[in-house]
């Protein structure tokens, strides 16, 4: 993290972290004292403590770094957003997918009643992972054989969630990058499967898993396709701390569970149907700039700021009190601690900003040949389709499980072949 981003980031780190702990610290006081009598309650309050720490992130998109995020759907979906329990199912192009998730859902008013399937790693993020476990989340290790009773546990114990709820789940198990395209198109080439060109191949078994268990109680599946649009940057984590703005295009749709299939393979099968469609949604996206459907207004509501601006307020005083206090500034002893904890508060931040970025996967080699293969547009035949395709930008690499996430949030969210 350069030095410049550095004085950026400790300020808000300190905000993010000192506030986060307080958080931790209520979730795990009303975890003790509250939840064994009752969970009901114990969610409740939770839902609003969460969001104490939650809306911090969404206030760094909507107020500093000015992301806009534009929402895409038709009357029924965006009418019951937030009134319902949802199955989110979402392509994962980018480091911040999971805080458009959050954004989305507090737009919706069920920020502190979302839920994801994460990587087990990611709840011993400090604070964050720590508020996500208080929360329910479902962290998994990506073996089947260990992580097929804890999300069966997990799920079934959201049948009695006091209020709407949604819960994410990137069934592509990984994070979108050139080189992940190119082993997927390979395998659907081997397989007579269509050739993707925008997104992965679902991995179906986590969300067969859970649309049998969650049938009983959630009434339907959003269906969310993020895409940039060609003229913006990225939006990264990094970027948007330095307050660097983009634009991010979400469409989303919702299935009724009702009109999923009966049978696992039948239900798996509208999974992959789903993402063959997504391709064909991201395709006429590239070409048009545009979804082809109504765009909602979602505004940029006053609550994150108010949060933030309460936080400072009470830990500037907080912290010139404890300064004068302890006057910790007037000695040498107290100045080297003082600035061991601003490293600290970098470090960790580092960290956060690390393990939010997207795995680089891309070989020395692909980077070298990717303008070459770009510009010879390369036929893939399949037996059942020939497909131009002009997504390939290197050569054909095949890469292992993601070794991070992103929290930032995120994110690593997970899903099973």
């Amino acid at each position: 993290m350069a030095m410049a981003a550095a004085l950026v980031v400790v300020p808000l780190g300190l905000l993010f972290l000192l506030s986060g702990l307080i958080v931790n610290l209520i979730q795990a006081t009303i975890y003790i004292t509250i939840r064994p009598f009752s969970k009901s309650l114990f969610r409740r309050i939770n839902r609003v403590v969460a969001e104490l720490l939650w809306l911090q992130l969404i206030w760094l998109v909507d107020w500093w770094a000015g992301v806009k995020v534009q929402l895409y759907a038709d009357s029924k979906t965006f009418e019951l957003m937030g009134k319902e329990h949802a199955l989110v199912i979402c392509n994962h192009k980018s480091d911040i997918d999971w805080l458009v998730g959050w954004i989305l859902s507090q737009r919706s008013g069920c920020l502190g009643s979302t839920l994801a399937v994460m990587k087990k790693s990611s709840k011993f993020l400090p604070v964050i992972g720590w508020s996500m476990w208080f929360t329910e989340y479902l962290f998994l290790e990506r073996s089947w054989a260990k992580d097929e009773n804890i999300l069966t546990l997990g799920l079934q114990h959201l049948k009695d969630f006091p209020r709407p709820f949604w819960l994410a789940l990137f069934v592509e198990g990984t994070r979108f990058t050139p080189a992940k395209l190119i082993a997927a198109q390979e395998y659907a080439a081997s397989q007579g499967l269509p050739i993707p060109r925008n997104v992965l191949i679902p991995r179906t078994k986590g969300f067969v898993s859970a649309v049998s268990i969650m049938r009983p109680f959630v009434p339907a599946i959003y269906d969310v396709t993020v895409a940039i649009p060609s003229d913006q940057p990225p939006p990264t984590m990094l970027r948007i701390l330095k307050g660097q703005s983009s634009v991010v295009h979400v469409h989303m749709k919702r299935h009724a569970m009702t009109d999923l299939p009966e049978t696992d393979e039948g239900v798996a099968q509208w999974c992959k149907d789903i993402f063959v469609a997504k391709d064909a949604l991201l395709d006429r996206y590239q070409s048009e700039g545009t979804f082809g459907i109504e765009q909602r207004q979602i505004g940029r509501p006053m609550k994150s700021l108010l949060v933030v601006a309460f936080w400072f307020s009470l830990l500037s005083y907080a912290t010139f009190r404890f300064f004068k206090w302890t006057e910790l500034l007037s000695t040498w002893k107290g100045v080297a601690l003082t600035t061991a904890a601003l490293l600290m508060v970098t470090m960790i931040m580092h960290i956060f900003i690390r393990f939010s970025q997207s795995e680089h996967s891309t070989t020395a080699r692909a980077a070298r040949f990717s303008k070459e293969r770009v510009n010879n547009r390369r036929s893939i035949e399949t037996p059942s389709q020939s497909i131009k395709n002009s997504n390939l930008v290197g050569p054909p690499v095949v890469t292992g499980n993601c070794g991070r996430c992103s929290f930032t949030l995120t994110s690593s969210m997970l899903s099973f072949r």
